[in-house]
């Protein structure tokens, strides 16, 4: 009998305009994700500004990297990692994908399934699996707020004699965070993430306010002037 195994993506709310968010956001990005990721498509000031975040506040809590000289990174610098891109291969098969670009690859639905979508599995070298990415060859790195999930399957039988094999992940140990809280963290990592994959939405949609204002405003100048010009006609 064939077997169906059934993942659905979860849907995320992305608000580019909450700051409060993307702070919190970029807060954890930086203590859990950007080790390994860069995001090398932006620069540490671009998104201070954007975020309402200070160059001393950057300087002091959200720069852990350095120069080739071992100094600290600038404000203006890229966001780079100071892993190597041979060492991340050697350590994880393949090199950490970018973060400034993931988002636009993959999509905010994605990126916040498959943070919640990690279990243990001892087969694999981290002891852990994905639903969202199978075989992933990352480690958990949240599993502190999380916990640790298990991987439960159903499987029921229709009317036809077809099996069809649904998966669920239920907590095995708590972790630092509720559930709901844990949910809270991970939407605010992948709200960050797409600001990151484009940062001039926040401008392009203020933007696009003015242009549609302007292009009414506009149109109904436009229908009286046509009715001045054809009114003798009509």
């Amino acid at each position: 009998h064939p077997v169906c195994l059934s993942l659905f993506f979860s849907c995320c709310w992305r608000d580019i305009d909450n700051k409060a968010s993307l702070q919190r956001g970029y807060k954890y990005a930086t203590n859990y994700c950007l080790g390994c990721h860069a995001a090398s498509y932006s620069r540490y000031n671009r998104v201070g500004r954007d975020l309402g975040i200070s160059e001393k506040q950057l300087i002091d809590n959200l720069i852990f990297t350095s120069n080739e000289r071992g100094e600290q990174s600038k404000v203006g610098d890229l966001m780079k990692v100071a892993m190597s891109k041979t060492y991340a291969k050697e350590a994880f098969g393949v090199v950490p994908p970018d973060l400034s670009l993931l988002t636009r690859s993959r999509g905010v639905d994605w990126i916040y399934t498959y943070l919640k979508s990690f279990y243990r599995d001892d087969s694999r070298p981290f002891g852990v699996n994905n639903l969202a990415f199978p075989d992933v060859g990352m480690p958990h790195v949240l599993w502190e707020l999380q916990g640790w999930q298990k991987k439960v399957t159903h499987v029921e039988e229709d009317g036809h004699g077809h099996k069809h094999e649904t998966v669920s992940l239920e907590l095995s140990e708590p972790g630092t965070q509720t559930p709901a809280e844990y949910d809270q963290t991970v939407r605010d990592i992948t709200n960050f993430m797409a600001y990151l994959a484009e940062p001039a939405q926040q401008k392009r949609k203020t933007l696009g306010f003015f242009v549609m204002l302007f292009l009414i405003v506009f149109f109904v100048a436009a229908y009286f002037l046509k009715k001045e010009y054809w009114k003798d006609i009509h």
